[in-house]
């Protein structure tokens, strides 16, 4: 029997969590070292699950299976391949920055926060772990309990509209889901995933995929976030604390587009390609309207929570395009924002924690004072729009790639997506780090601190490494994407 290093993964920062709950200490520092110390344990893990894994072997490893219940084929099942590994692999890397970018920032409730921090990682690993319906619904929504707690205790002015706005709009994508699975069990007998890929689109003809696809799509959309369910993001990223944007940037709106990979496509062929023209429209409004929007922007997190949007409508749009420059494309598209994102999100916590403020209009100069800061903040702006060598250009060149085999007129207007992103990107840039300044205050400001600067220079370190050596990452996914697009060959 191996050791259940997925278990591990997942259970030990919900058993480190309850433990703190009874653990009662003037020393708010020995809050911070504890989840730092689990946070850690956990990215050696997944180290040595990186290690560890097979690229050369198609299916999931590294499985597990509990039975919960005699004589029904639901169970606590988990596995990954390549793409969930990356996933978990974001996901224990960005945990340990968000905590120690928030030593500094976050004064109150200190336990509670670390011990919601925990839990984020806790269900969203267990998310991209899970084979089974049932514990990847259960996971998926239990990330919601703690996170609204992030923007709703920690976070800024109208935290509690933006707080229950993002619970109240996630919640009810799920609920469609949530039947959904309910219906499948009834009609197959099985919630196991591994077992529903190879059978349920033969049971199911093109008419009940239908159906079965929009329930699926309501509540992985909402989670992206798509036109027109994207609002409770930039609301959510505006009133977050620095880290509960970058956690959320960073793995949380990955959720939606890894359902569309791993249950969507695979259950329901036939009907993704019926709906995928539909797919394409709502991608390039995204990307052609968020940008246009965050072009408008005054707020620095504001923008940046629009590019988001603007960004994961290519990774929807090479999903759908069921080629494997496309899939490869949103997969190499999804790693790279969580990363440029959640570094653009911390250089704006950095020059709040300086400045308290996000205004564009107050700042410029920033570059004058700290150029360290600036020389990082250039490397994730490049990423952002598309810059060859940087991991931003791969996603999207191959996504736009694989969409002019499917759709040449899909490509074209998300190629002219790219250049409203430099747009914005660049304009940004200028007026915060070069324009004159603006703020006396800034003459004050030091450059980045160790923990910052460590942080965002690992950041650094991986936009260019995969940007320059991709294959580091494509490798790991080219046999479920290769599977994947299989289906859609055959069809």
């Amino acid at each position: 029997m191996h050791f259940p290093i997925l278990s591990t993964l997942i259970f030990l920062p919900i058993v480190a969590a309850i433990l703190l709950l009874f653990v009662k200490t003037k020393c708010t520092r020995a809050y911070w070292i504890y989840g730092l110390f689990i946070s850690f344990v956990n990215l050696g893990l997944s180290c040595f699950l990186l290690y560890k894994f097979n690229k050369s072997i198609a299916g999931f490893q590294f499985t597990e299976i509990f039975r919960i219940f005699t004589g029904r084929d639901i169970k606590y099942f988990v596995g990954i391949d390549g793409i969930s590994l990356l996933m978990i692999l974001l996901t224990t890397f960005l945990t340990p920055i968000c905590l120690a970018i928030s030593i500094f920032s976050i004064e109150k409730r200190v336990k509670e926060y670390v011990i919601a921090f925990l839990l984020i990682e806790a269900f969203v690993i267990g998310s991209f772990c899970a084979l089974d319906l049932l514990f990847f619904y259960i996971f998926f929504e239990a990330m919601l309990i703690p996170m609204f707690l992030v923007i709703g205790i920690w976070g800024g002015e109208n935290r509690i509209y933006a707080a229950y706005k993002f619970f109240l709009y996630t919640l009810f994508g799920s609920v469609l889901f949530l039947i959904s699975i309910i219906c499948i069990y009834l009609y197959t007998g099985t919630t196991d995933v591994v077992a529903l890929t190879n059978g349920l689109p033969k049971f199911f003809p093109l008419e009940y995929q239908k159906w079965f696809w929009l329930a699926f799509f309501v509540s992985f959309s909402v989670k992206v976030p798509m036109f027109p369910v994207h609002t409770w993001l930039p609301d959510a990223h505006v009133q977050a604390p620095t880290a509960g944007s970058v956690i959320l940037a960073g793995i949380l709106i990955k959720l939606g587009a890894y359902g569309f990979i791993r249950f969507s496509l695979p259950f329901f062929p036939a009907a993704s390609q019926y709906f995928a023209n539909a797919v394409f429209v709502l991608s390039v409004i995204a990307i052609i309207y968020a940008s246009l929007v965050a072009l408008m922007q005054k707020d620095m997190k504001k923008m940046i929570a629009y590019s988001s949007v603007a960004h994961m409508g290519f990774v929807t749009m090479g999903i759908f395009s069921f080629t494997r420059q496309g899939i490869d494309g949103a997969i190499m598209q999804m790693i790279s924002h969580g990363i440029v994102s959640a570094a653009l999100f911390m250089c704006v916590g950095v020059i709040y924690d300086r400045l308290h403020t996000k205004q564009i209009a107050d700042l410029g100069g920033i570059a004058n004072k700290m150029p360290n800061f600036a020389m990082l903040a250039m490397i994730f702006t490049m990423a952002s729009v598309g810059l060859p060598g940087t991991s931003g250009f791969v996603g999207e060149f191959l996504s736009i790639i694989g969409t002019f085999k499917a759709s040449k007129a899909t490509a074209i207007f998300a190629a002219f997506g790219v250049i409203l992103g430099a747009c914005y990107m660049l304009w940004l840039y200028k007026r915060v780090w070069f324009s004159e300044v603006t703020n006396h205050h800034i003459d004050e400001v030091s450059d980045l601190g160790k923990i910052e600067f460590i942080s965002l220079g690992l950041m650094a370190f991986f936009v260019i490494l995969l940007g320059i050596l991709p294959n580091l990452v494509l490798s790991y996914f080219e046999l479920p994407v290769s599977s994947l697009v299989k289906l859609f060959v055959a069809q």
